[in-house]
């Protein structure tokens, strides 16, 4: 262990904490000890403190004890004759310093002086706005990610397209060298946290003069520019090992283990480091995080203490390249290196960025050269199954004008039809290749890609359209990726571009019949009716005692997965997440407790669950992981229960917001009375049918009312009772239980005259 480093972090860990305990004070004068101290929109409370000692911080009061707490992990610094390795000393100042820095933070909050302003900087997705309020060129930088993102995540940290994280803390040597690391970073899909500065200027503020849209579309996350706002990244981190691992607040150890073997991030130090700096690296180091900085600093190798490198030096004047882009992509890959993260990159042979960071890129109106899809044209996209003779690998053709003679800003008509064959292909494989067309086209920068089948709505920038990108474009990239990803059973690809009326119109047509038809194929499958459902473990390498049990009425949580679908997955990957579970015995047909399905559950789920109830949320209900879609919780004085949607942000009248509901039904726990639904299970006979089914919702999230309406109005007409849904509230008109009861009685909600649920 490095004297030099030690010295440092201990240093910086002493100052910091004598900051955060005189704010405190300060604080507590001023507002007094009763003021509410919170993270906006987490259930987490201050999630690294609640982690390391399962404290849950609310007021400030409650930051007194933290302070303590702080103040025992401090050491002296090490003396100049004595030498010792100093490990824990530097690991415990690190500790210290994120409670200190979380603290502050807190505090911040409290002042209202929360989230930092960064002025003019634009970003996109987040949870904070612009002064005009309309999401466009707001001054803020984010502060903690909400816990409606993590979870929104939370299927691409599990399925690897997001393989882990990188903080970045300071300034780059020059915005050519800030922007080439953050593109190499999104090239791998690797989720990028910027906070701190170097003499006042930020790697954030690079980054916006260069013109880069930052925000959760673009898995760019701006904290803050100073150097305590890293602290949200490890809360970040915290968070996933609480959400997804079912872990509670106080288990230490297990936290950090957890971070250390699933969640793999690094951090990256541009510029000069300082003494917070190095006790903010020394917490880091505990998480199992290495840091990598670009400038000559002592190292901890994987001699002795340590199994592997924690600290890296890699001096950025040192590193070979013809300039610093080069350079900037070296040291990107040396961090991978480091870390251990494993990627897969895809070639695509298109004039733009691609990568599948790019996929919640937005393409705002200003910036928008033409759009396919929307208010003012269609657009469609369709998979099918041909003969081998009747493909040629690798055809991409545009049938009908392209898009040179549409105003900028305009809009046409335009159809994606993709023919594959292969020994192994089949037609129920089609849907599961159909819907990674949004997957692999939203991959390029510069393109937004939102919906399927005939409500497809594609964006191109003008930037893009700039640098020559057309709409053969789209063909590349499918051919490149169908052939990518699903070469064991695609043989050949040939895709074709329709935007000439006529022909538009034909397929247009032919895809709508073969869409009603999988709807149909779906539809008339019954439980009953097979002799096995699927399993999905894929959320296993984040919640590792969950699994999902997947039938033909009951879709995945994460509303990603269907029986079909899981049926083409296993016969594409036989030893891959979605296996077979034969039924077996039905123990209990009400409930839907089947011999079969509880043995692979028990075997799976590390012996931690022993029955699964599919038809109930009141005895043995289905565990979670903290991907679904939305939570069926009981409200017992309603004798109903409500179902709230993971994009609805407000009040329920459990008194609780979806993410405190999803803090107790995530992690693989099995919860009565609760548990995480894919929204489209609502549509199912079998849902909560051992309960009483659809009848007993009693609130509904206003996003899932509006955006299924026509399916839940279908629904309470096959249920016997046309004008349900009404009786349904929502957000919009119920916040409480008094003011639910009062809703159902004067709707006359059928619940009300049901038997009691408990």
């Amino acid at each position: 262990m490095s004297r030099y480093i030690a010295t440092r972090a201990i240093r910086g860990a002493n100052l910091i904490v004598q900051e955060a305990d005189q704010m405190l004070q300060s604080a507590i004068r001023d507002l007094g000890a009763d003021t509410p101290v919170a993270f906006t929109n987490t259930a987490y409370f201050l999630p690294v403190i609640l982690g390391f000692t399962g404290r849950e911080v609310s007021t400030l009061g409650d930051l007194q004890p933290v302070i303590e707490e702080c103040k025992k992990m401090l050491h002296p610094l090490p003396g100049n004759q004595l030498w010792l390795p100093y490990l824990g000393e530097t690991l415990d100042s690190g500790v210290a310093t994120l409670f200190a820095e979380e603290a502050i933070q807190a505090i911040r909050f409290a002042r209202g002086e929360q989230p930092d302003e960064v002025p003019g900087l634009q970003l996109t997705g987040t949870s904070f706005t612009s002064p005009d309020g309309n999401g466009e060129g707001g001054g803020f930088a984010n502060g903690p990610i909400d816990d409606i993102q993590l979870r929104a995540w939370g299927i691409q940290l599990v399925d690897g397209r997001m393989p882990g994280f990188a903080a970045i803390i300071g300034a780059a040597k020059s915005n050519e060298a800030a922007v080439s690391i953050v593109r190499e970073l999104q090239r791998r899909s690797i989720l990028v946290f910027l906070a701190g500065n170097v003499n006042g200027r930020s790697i954030i503020h690079q980054l916006q003069e260069e013109g880069v849209e930052m925000g959760y579309d673009t898995y760019i996350v701006p904290f803050g520019t100073d150097t305590l706002s890293i602290i949200y990244a490890l809360g970040f981190a915290t968070r996933s090992a609480l959400t997804f691992g079912g872990m509670k607040g106080g288990q230490t150890r297990d936290i950090l283990l957890y971070n250390k073997a699933r969640v793999f991030a690094f951090a990256l130090a541009l510029g000069e480091v300082d003494d917070l700096k190095y006790a903010t690296a020394a917490g880091a180091i505990n998480y199992g995080f290495p840091v990598i900085a670009d400038t000559v600093i002592p190292e901890i190798l994987p001699t002795g203490i340590t199994s592997y490198e924690h600290v890296i030096s890699l001096p950025f004047d040192d590193i070979p390249g013809e300039n610093d882009t080069e350079k900037a992509q070296r040291l990107v890959q040396r961090c991978m290196e480091v870390r251990g993260v494993k990627v897969k990159i895809t070639e695509v042979p298109i004039p733009v960025p691609y990568g599948s960071a790019f996929e919640g890129e937005r393409v705002r109106r200003a910036d928008m050269r033409v759009e396919f899809g929307g208010r003012a044209s269609q657009a469609f996209e369709y998979l099918h199954t041909a003969d081998m003779d009747d493909v040629e690998d690798g055809k991409i053709e545009v049938v009908g004008p392209d898009f040179s003679e549409v105003p900028e800003g305009g809009a046409m008509n335009m159809g994606i039809v993709v023919e594959v064959a292969g020994r192994q292909m089949q037609e129920d494989f089609e849907p599961v290749l159909e819907r990674q067309i949004h997957y692999f086209i939203n991959g390029a920068s510069g393109v937004q890609h939102i919906g399927q089948r005939d409500i497809t709505w594609i964006r191109l920038n003008k930037s893009a359209t700039e640098k020559g990108f057309d709409l053969r474009h789209f063909g590349d990239i499918l051919y490149a990726r169908f052939h990518s990803e699903f070469g064991s059973i695609v043989d050949k690809v040939q895709v074709t571009i329709y935007t000439d009326p006529d022909q538009f119109q034909e397929w247009l047509e032919k895809a709508r019949e073969a869409y009603q038809e999988r709807n149909v194929r779906l539809a008339d499958m019954v439980d009953e009716s097979v002799e096995e459902f699927y399993s999905c473990t894929l959320c296993q390498s984040f919640a590792p005692n969950h699994v999902c049990v997947i039938s033909p009425e009951r879709l995945g949580l994460c509303g990603a997965y269907n029986w079909l679908d899981c049926k083409a997955s296993h016969q594409i990957n036989p030893t891959g997440p979605n296996q077979p579970i034969a039924k077996g015995v039905n123990l209990d047909q009400r409930l839907g407790v089947y011999e079969g399905a509880n043995r692979f559950v028990y075997q799976h789920s590390n012996q931690a669950i022993e029955r699964v109830a599919m038809y109930s949320i009141m005895e043995d209900p289905m565990t979670a992981c903290g991907c679904f879609e939305a939570i069926a919780i009981v409200v017992p004085e309603a004798n109903g229960i409500m179902v709230v949607s993971r994009e609805d942000p407000s009040m329920t009248p459990a008194g609780m917001t979806f993410s405190t509901l999803a803090g107790i039904a995530g992690g693989g726990l099995q919860s009565p009375g609760m548990m995480g639904v894919g929204k489209y299970y609502l549509l199912s006979n079998k849902f909560i049918s051992a309960d009483g089914g659809f009848k007993r919702v009693v609130w509904l999230s206003k996003n899932i009312k509006e955006q299924m309406r026509e399916e839940l109005e279908a629904v309470a007409e096959r249920e016997g009772d046309p004008d349900l849904l009404d009786k349904i509230a929502d957000g919009d008109t119920v916040t409480t239980v008094d003011e639910l009861l009062v809703y159902l009685e004067e709707h006359g909600h059928p619940a009300l005259m049901m038997d009691p649920i408990f």
